[in-house]
């Protein structure tokens, strides 16, 4: 079933129209559908069948509290990048035990607190990251839990700000680099290594450069057997694409498929842990914008709409691009837009050359924009963050509220007269 669909002219959200949506709350608003995230995470858990797995959210694609208590509800862990992330995760009831704490540049207080809450595993990425967890840990009279994240220096074939796993990159240790490391956690005394990672990127719409990147896990896995070193687990990471176009991604159960195939065939058997972040709430979530103006310049016609790069920054950073329809199309000839916000850059736009049926005072839809779209909001040129929205069935609630002009400014103080 299509969760966002069209009935009788007007767009709707499940069961909720986007024009009630509008009315109710303003715009710009994100709005999320509770099916199509449940429906997610259930095809990559499903998928693995009875081998042993866990999934752990990607909290940095979208960390909005109920979109984390949904998870949490549905049994999923969670991969933090910060103590903030960290505190989200907590905060909607998810449990320490059952998070991996990620990222190239973890602060003293950040991998205290993961080590006082009893968080499962870090993913440590440097030596000099493996020295500080162990004299943390020993501080704390503790023994930290492990995975090294190795860097396979496979090309994910996606936009370079998004490689991850190339030797260029700044993520993760150089494989010849392992041993090493392997040696210094055996001579400290607050360490113990569990599990190898290894995340190559995002969006990747081809299964090979997981494969490879598992490939070159495995064959460190068998390395490192004979040093002694037995593993817990494996975290292949995330990345899987989603369709903002005419991408063609693998579906989760393929993705799956792939893994445990390379898996069987150099017979290891060891859990497996993945990290879905954008594949799961990507295109379950939709921004809802009003036109303000249609404005001509020469060859270019634009719709200038109250949503700005502020709100949704993918285009202005990646060029990413966002399909955008007309929540009820009006009855006028289809023009071709540039859709583009208020805000004072030539950047500032949402998707370039739509074409729509609109005028002004109308509402669009972008599509696509459940990952990374929210979760990279600002209050650039003083703009309040923006609302969002789930919806389930017939009924929608607001998860945040707008912003207010007041709270942009309330943290901060005028020098004294």
């Amino acid at each position: 079933m299509d969760h966002f669909h069209y009935c009788e002219g007007q767009y709707f959200a499940e069961g909720v129209s986007f024009a009630r949506i509008a009315s109710t709350v303003g715009t710009p608003c994100y709005v999320y559908s509770r099916a199509i995230l449940e429906q997610r995470w259930r095809l990559f858990n499903d998928a693995f069948g009875d081998y042993p797995h866990r999934i752990h959210y990607a909290v940095k694609a979208n960390g909005n509290l109920a979109i984390l208590k949904l998870l949490c509800q549905m049994g999923s862990g969670f991969d933090i990048v910060s103590g903030g992330e960290l505190e989200r995760v907590l905060k909607a009831g998810g449990r320490p035990d059952d998070m991996v704490f990620s990222g190239v540049g973890k602060r003293e207080s950040e991998i205290t607190t993961a080590l006082e809450a009893g968080i499962h595993c870090i993913n440590v990425e440097s030596a000099a990251e493996l020295d500080r967890v162990n004299r943390i840990a020993g501080t704390l009279g503790a023994v930290a839990d492990l995975a090294l994240r190795i860097n396979p220096d496979v090309d994910p074939h996606t936009h370079p700000y998004i490689a991850t796993g190339l030797r260029e990159n700044k993520f993760g240790i150089p494989i010849d680099e392992v041993p090493d490391l392997v040696r210094q956690a055996h001579d400290a005394n607050h360490v113990n290594i569990i599990g190898l990672a290894c995340h190559i990127g995002s969006q990747l719409t081809e299964l090979s450069p997981f494969v490879a990147a598992l490939d070159r896990v495995l064959e460190l896995v068998f390395s490192l057997r004979q040093e002694g070193l037995q593993l817990k687990h494996l975290d292949i990471g995330g990345g899987l694409g989603i369709r903002y176009g005419d991408e063609t991604p693998p579906e989760p159960d393929a993705y799956v498929k792939a893994l445990l195939n390379t898996l069987s065939a150099r017979q290891c058997n060891l859990p497996l842990f993945i990290e879905p972040g954008r594949a799961i709430v990507g295109n379950a979530g939709v921004l809802l914008t009003r036109v303000e103006y249609l404005k001509s310049a020469q060859s270019h016609q634009f719709a200038v709409v109250d949503a700005a790069m502020n709100d949704l920054l993918r285009p202005a950073l990646y060029g990413a691009h966002h399909r955008v329809i007309e929540v009820s199309p009006a009855d006028v000839e289809p023009t071709t837009y540039d859709v583009v916000g208020p805000i004072c850059e030539t950047a500032d736009f949402l998707s370039r050359s739509q074409r729509l049926s609109i005028s002004p005072g109308d509402l669009l839809v972008v599509q696509s924009v459940g990952a990374y779209g929210s979760a990279m909001s600002s209050n650039y040129n003083s703009r309040p963050r923006s609302a969002e929205v789930i919806v389930e069935g017939d009924k929608f609630h607001v998860v945040r509220r707008h912003e207010t002009l007041s709270q942009l400014y309330q943290n901060e103080s005028t020098l004294p007269d």
